[in-house]
């Protein structure tokens, strides 16, 4: 068997404190460990790591890479090149494994934004699940629901509440009620499995469109998804584009707890609770609030007299919504990204296999940011096509190579970066650097970064 873990997502229903350059899945609640991470673990209960694929996007390739190193020797990357949802992502990991393991290999599909406590139910759920996989079933896994939840995907069953005879999306709140009293309906887990070979057959007499695609990728010598081809993929789900369509398609009903962690709301409901009702966490002072998820990374949030509120403060944005508006979150991102609003695309503070930066002040032509290196880490060699920087030392000693000449610096240096200048900031000190960086140019996005060189594999 081969697990697939999904970590492209950008989780828009949790912003502000999710981004598409630092989703969902790279976050932890009330946990040491990030909900990728916590899904890692629990497939590794399940599969060795040599038989776990995680798939995700070129721009948080890096990250997840950190975030799962100390995990397993083993670890399996695959990007896509560009997000188009979950129907060409899996396709094109099960045309890898079909291509270059096994046609007929089992392969179960795990997001990885899921609480689910009780390993050993989640264990034995799944191996019931491979029994029908095995005789070329579409196998999808469905939660009893136990309350009307309108943020979820339904599957209705037959008497027996294994044959699937339709999906739901997202019902009202009257519709998601009638589904939890009627005792054929399941909540969507998005877990499913299959066999390669079923689900390839099923992409080709479902969705022509993903077939044409999959069916020019070849895995036969790379892993590399080519962006070309990638580029022309619909942007799909497997629900719509295959579960809703296929007649091979069987519910397995899910032993263990679950929790799909998309929302402020299942946040809440994860999360321990005081006397009050209220989860509180980081700096907050709050009176006589009831109900309410009150979240705090970076001020003071002083909250009074809430009920049923969600509030979360980051650095550059706070979000305040009812609790059961909390769907609705997806739709502020939705037009911050429209608007071009960077509050949608990155934290003012961003995390990086080296360390992490801070933007401090930006403004027309010019931003300026504080570049924080954890010792014994550098940078890439690279250069930039249409900004300069100038770089100050705040603390600890840098290593700069500019043009292969090597400059060591200490508090209060600076050296400046002329555009297209080939350079590197390193730290090989037992201290941790950081430096104040001015960039300056017409473009001063991330994507200008030509690299040469890098440890961390993101040439």
């Amino acid at each position: 068997m081969y697990g697939i873990i999904l970590a492209g997502g950008s989780g828009s229903r949790l912003w502000p404190l999710s981004r598409d350059l630092y989703p969902k899945q790279l976050l932890n609640f009330n946990s040491d460990e990030s909900l990728l991470q916590t899904t890692y673990e629990r497939v590794l209960k399940l599969l060795p790591g040599k038989n776990i694929i995680v798939m995700t996007n070129t721009r948080n390739t890096s990250s997840v890479k950190m975030q799962l190193k100390d995990f397993s020797s083993d670890l399996n990357i695959i990007s896509e090149p560009i997000s188009r949802n979950t129907a060409p992502a899996i396709s094109a990991v099960t045309k890898y494994i079909f291509q270059r393991i096994n046609p007929d290999e089992i392969i179960v599909v795990f997001p990885s934004d899921h609480s689910i406590k009780d390993d050993e139910k989640f264990i034995s759920t799944i191996k019931k699940g491979e029994i029908l996989a095995k005789h070329g079933y579409i196998v999808t896994f469905g939660v009893k629901p136990t309350y009307p939840e309108t943020g979820y995907g339904y599957i209705h069953t037959s008497d027996d509440n294994v044959t699937v005879k339709t999906f739901i999306e997202k019902p009202n709140k009257d519709l998601a009620q009638e589904f939890v009293n009627n005792g054929t309906y399941f909540w969507n887990s998005g877990i499913f499995m299959f066999k390669a070979s079923t689900l390839l057959n099923e992409i080709e007499n479902h969705a022509p469109e993903i077939d044409s695609i999959i069916k020019n990728l070849d895995f036969s010598s790379s892993e590399e998804i080519p962006y070309n081809e990638f580029a022309k993929m619909p942007n799909i789900s497997l629900d719509y584009s295959i579960m809703e369509k296929s007649y091979k398609i069987a519910l397995v009903k899910f032993e263990s707890d679950w929790i799909d962690l998309g929302s402020w709301q299942s946040i809440y409901n994860m999360s321990k609770k005081d006397e009050n009702g209220n989860v509180i966490l980081g700096q907050v002072l709050d009176r006589n609030s009831k109900n309410s998820f009150i979240y705090s990374s970076s001020k003071l949030v002083a909250t009074i007299g809430l009920e049923d509120t969600v509030v979360v403060e980051t650095e550059d944005a706070v979000l305040v919504c009812k609790k059961d508006s909390a769907q609705e979150v997806k739709m502020v991102y939705e037009t911050l990204k429209k608007n071009n609003d960077q509050t949608h695309l990155v934290h003012k503070k961003v995390y990086r296999p080296w360390g992490f930066y801070k933007v401090i002040a930006q403004g027309e032509g010019y931003q300026s940011k504080i570049i924080h290196v954890n010792s014994g880490q550098k940078l890439s060699v690279q250069s930039h096509e249409h900004r300069s920087e100038h770089w100050v030392v705040l603390s600890g000693k840098a290593d700069v190579l500019l043009n292969g000449t090597l400059h060591k610096l200490e508090p209060g240096n600076s050296v400046d970066i002329a555009v297209r200048e080939i350079h590197s900031l390193q730290n090989p000190y037992d201290e941790d650097l950081e430096i104040i960086e001015v960039q300056k140019g017409d473009i001063l996005s991330e994507d200008d970064i030509v690299r040469y060189e890098d440890i961390y594999g993101r040439v």
